[in-house]
């Protein structure tokens, strides 16, 4: 159980879509933001304007992992994708505690994969091969 006096680690979490989990290292883009809109009224006494809430927007989730023999799951899902009709899905984020249970969990609707960045190979180097998957969604709630 996490001690409620002190912030969560960042690195143990769990990605997951379908019962499919995502072995990763990295997850970024976990933010939504509403467009701002800007109102005068022409009769108002004051010359400035309102600011108004608009539209939800929801960034991109860029999630890093390392290539493992037979990891072909969310490739499936990427090819699966044809013109304006993209398999979409639900992903889940878990941030977890030492027991491994989820402490927060974020929850991404209708995703789908919108890139694919294979790994960069080089003959002289001694790290892991990392590829990249970008998400695309349209929307961002906290479970």
């Amino acid at each position: 159980m996490a001690d409620p006096n002190y912030p969560l680690p960042r690195f143990h979490f769990r990605v997951t879509f379908d019962s499919t989990v995502i072995n990763c290292s990295e997850v970024t883009g976990l933010n939504t933001e509403l467009d701002v809109i800007e109102y005068r009224d022409g009769a108002s006494v004051e010359f400035s304007t309102q600011k108004m809430s608009g539209l939800r927007k929801a960034g991109d989730i860029v999630i890093k992992k390392g290539v493992f023999q037979s990891d072909q799951e969310y490739w499936d899902w990427y090819n699966s994708v044809e013109m304006n009709t993209p398999m979409r899905k639900t992903v889940t984020i878990e941030l977890l505690d030492e027991t491994h249970s989820p402490i927060m969990t974020w929850a991404l609707t209708n995703a789908w994969p919108k890139k694919v960045e294979n790994p960069d190979l080089k003959s002289d180097a001694s790290e892991v091969a990392v590829e990249t998957i970008t998400i695309v969604h349209e929307g961002l709630s906290l479970a």
